[in-house]
């Protein structure tokens, strides 16, 4: 999504610097893929406002213009017809370098002698219109920058928006982050000329009326919630430059004054709208439906489109006029001659819209943000600001009071967040007046509950469903840097790692011993081979297939180091690989890849320049990998590669040169490729837990210091019989009065039978008859107290 610089500062009443703006957006999670600073090009071209104006004595369509630049007076020849004497307009003095790169100088035309350049829209970079020259309305002095008398310096900047947070689709939701932090308001601005006393919208609950336009909701689950206004007597024309300005600062083309003002409020707020040219809604009405089967409609864009009964449609009293959520139809399209339009605001279903524009083939604006969900709270008050904003640039009233068709009201979502639970997360103790102003700012209600706060969560936040979410949010906005990066006291897990990762950290601390790096590259990427298998849904060609090998990979990261002038590279990477199979899902395989070039060691005074890496290199390389995950595997050569093979003839390695685009100064790139072979995972065995008690006995045997304990703690179990059920030694004693050479060791004997309860003698019988047969079989006798 583009955002203007200028339209967030306007949001939040206060000047942003563009780097710092640009990092605060990074802390709050929003991707900045791009900064375009808009406009700065213009830095040359001052006011200058013209004295006089007369014809050129060679040419009839030239006249020579006495411009007062501020400094001085210029002589300038202009072919625009519109240049009159007193007014001002923008002047690039010789010397100034305009937008497209064009570098004005001194010049004669038809004899006269032009000392700069009277511009244009178009020669600005400012707009379409190329034919007269642009005429200002501004109490600057001449000679003032034009970057300093007009609102026109900005930075676009390039955001890469999550599909969890679609409030920050529009200017008003980035700046309520940026707010947060800033601990500024967000005040939407006032529009200029807009007329007072518009009526507020009359709730419904399944249908209403506005205008004589009746307006019903038949399918309440693609559309729980619509409004519409009737705007009577609008002038279909250019928008004034403040809108065109605000919508080409963030790339957006104007198109007309109705166009553009539901575009603008779309990027203000999110909210999507559309115009409907009320002479061709037959009824008139308004009916939210499901689409009948076989049903078509032509849509904004020229197309017919064939319509499914699981698409929700807006339909007049006749056919299908609209595609709920996607995009308006263009039998009802606004044109030049319309006067009387209906307005439309609605809350369209998130996961109907997402399934209408994938059947259809077709995104737009308004189903990218429909379906991540808007803000169907606020629908009245957007409606309410459209109209304001549509009577202010295309003039007309607003006819009647605005409806509000409403079935069912979507409850508030509120999470309970306890102080504690954010300290123990958090590492740190947020105090509750800070936490309070953080989710206050982020738009939530929230209220104290002793020793927790009940936070009822804004409607333009559907991501935020639980406690932790919440926490984050607070996180997020105090700042991830304001949190201690010692390492606290934690309590480690009890559950294993999986073999293939523990088999995959040996083979880490192996290949990083011997000097290598690990990568991590993308595991999707142009075909190579035939056995690369294809995604169903790719983002891109470029990443259409699953990889077959790691090599291409790794050597793409060569190449990528060598365009960054670096001669010596060595990565390894440990990830999957997969084959394509037929009627199938792909094999998967895990493997270990590693590419080398350039010099072998760094340099040394004892070796300034030190040999290159070769093929034995990776020799040495392949067989410390296998020792690791392919013990037993046999290399040898084949050719100009290595082969190795397992003890059944199979190839599961190979070491060679791969091809790369290798410039003149680079060293030979090696490599090596070979499959990890993870074993069998241990079984698991779960026993449940015992319903007898136990009896426990503890035992000290005085033990030679060359005898084994686990010796005599095998004959314990031996001897004991079946009713000891486990044993452990957990005591061992040397000293006095124990005699030199000796030592004590102390076992604890848990006996138990499942069912029944053991006797007193049992377990005596049981521990004595364990003692005499240590007793007999290592000589060994219990240490006396």
């Amino acid at each position: 999504m583009n955002v203007s610089l200028r339209w967030l500062a306007s949001l939040l009443g206060t000047d942003l610097d563009p780097i710092e703006t640009r990092d605060r957006l990074l802390m709050l999670g929003a991707g900045v893929e791009g900064m375009e600073p808009l406009h700065h090009d213009l830095a040359g071209v001052v006011i200058g406002q013209v004295l006089e104006v007369r014809r050129h004595p060679n040419a009839d369509r030239l006249s020579l213009c006495e411009v007062n630049a501020g400094a001085e007076i210029k002589h300038v020849v202009c072919g625009a017809t519109n240049v009159v004497a007193g007014k001002k307009y923008p002047f690039a003095p010789v010397g100034t370098t305009l937008p497209g790169g064009v570098t004005l100088e001194r010049r004669k035309i038809r004899g006269e002698v032009s000392e700069g350049m009277l511009c244009s829209e178009r020669e600005l970079g400012l707009g379409e219109d190329g034919d007269g020259i642009l005429e200002l309305e501004t109490a600057a002095a001449p000679g003032t920058r034009l970057l300093d008398a007009l609102p026109l310096a900005d930075t676009r900047f390039v955001l890469e928006i999550t599909p969890n947070r679609p409030d920050l689709l529009s200017h008003e939701g980035v700046a309520r982050d940026l707010g947060a932090v800033l601990q500024q308001p967000v005040k939407l601005p006032p529009i200029p000329g807009a007329p007072a006393g518009v009526p507020r919208a009359a709730r419904a609950a399944s249908a209403g009326e506005t205008a004589g336009v009746r307006v019903v909701i038949e399918d309440a689950v693609g559309c729980p919630r619509y409004t519409a206004a009737v705007i009577r007597g609008v002038k279909v024309r250019p928008s004034p430059a403040w809108l065109q300005d605000r919508l080409r600062a963030i790339g957006a083309r104007p198109i007309n004054n109705v166009v553009d003002a539901t575009n603008y409020l779309l990027f203000e707020n999110g909210q999507p709208l559309h115009a409907f040219d009320l002479a061709k809604l037959r009824g008139p009405a308004i009916v939210v439906r499901r689409a009948g089967r076989g049903e078509t409609i032509v849509t904004l864009d020229g197309q017919s489109r064939q319509l499914t009964p699981e698409t929700t449609v807006i339909a007049d009293a006749e056919r299908a006029t609209a595609i709920a959520g996607v995009m308006g139809g263009a039998e009802s399209e606004v044109a030049v001659e319309t006067t009387d339009i209906l307005l439309e605001c609605a809350y369209f279903d998130p996961a109907r819209t997402r399934l209408t524009r994938r059947t259809l083939g077709l995104s737009t604006e308004a189903s990218y943000r429909f379906e991540r969900g808007v803000d169907h709270d606020a629908t009245p008050l957007r409606l309410l600001r459209a109209a304001e904003l549509i009577v202010a640039v295309a003039g007309g009233r607003v006819d009647g009071v605005p409806v509000d068709v409403h079935p069912a009201p979507i409850p508030p979502t509120t999470i309970f967040v306890r102080d504690a639970r954010i300290a123990h997360v958090l590492g740190v103790e947020i105090p509750r007046v800070d936490v309070e102003r953080v989710l206050t700012a982020l738009g939530c209600v929230v209220g104290p509950k002793d020793d927790r706060l009940a936070v009822q969560v804004p409607a333009w936040r559907p991501d935020l469903t639980r406690e932790i979410d919440v926490i984050e949010e607070i996180a997020r906005v105090v700042g991830y840097d304001r949190f201690p990066d010692d390492l606290r006291l934690f309590r480690p897990g009890t559950v294993p790692d999986a073999p293939s990762e523990r088999l995959a950290d040996r083979l880490r601390r192996v290949l990083v011993g011997l000097g290598l790096h690990e990568a991590i590259t993308s595991s999707l990427g142009p075909r190579l081979d035939e056995r690369e298998p294809m995604v169903l849904n790719p983002l891109s060609q470029e990443e259409a297939y699953l990889r077959a090998d790691l090599l291409p990979g790794l050597v793409r990261r060569v190449e990528y180091n060598w365009r960054q002038m670096q001669r010596n590279v060595r990565l390894f990477e440990i990830g999957h690989v997969f084959h394509k199979k037929e009627c199938s899902l792909p094999d998967e395989e895990i493997r270990v890849a590693a590419v080398v070039t350039g010099a072998r060691r760094p340099p040394h005074w004892s070796e300034p320049e030190p040999p290159d890496y070769d093929l034995f290199d990776v020799k040495a390389l392949l067989e410390a990998a296998a020792r690791v995950v392919r013990p037993g595997a046999a290399l040898a050569g084949e050719g100009s590669e290595l082969v190795m093979r397992d003890a059944a003839g199979v190839v599961v390695g190979r070491g060679l040169e791969p091809t790369a685009d290798r410039p003149a100064w680079a060293a030979r790139v090696f490599g090596f490729e070979l499959s990890v072979e993870m074993g069998e995972a241990p079984r698991l065995r779960a026993a449940p837990l015992p319903r007898s008690p136990a009896v426990e006995r503890d035992v000290a045997l005085v033990l030679p210091e060359t005898m084994a304990a686990a010796d005599v703690e095998a004959t314990l179990r031996a001897g004991a019989g079946r009713l000891l059920e486990r044993t452990w030694p957990f005591d061992e004693y040397r000293g006095a009065p124990l005699a030199s050479g000796a030592r004590s060791v102390a076992w604890r004997l848990v006996f138990r039978e499942e069912g029944r309860t053991l006797r007193e003698a049992e377990v005596d019988e049981a521990l004595a008859r364990a003692l005499k047969e240590v007793e007999q079989r290592h000589g060994v006798r219990r240490r006396e107290a």
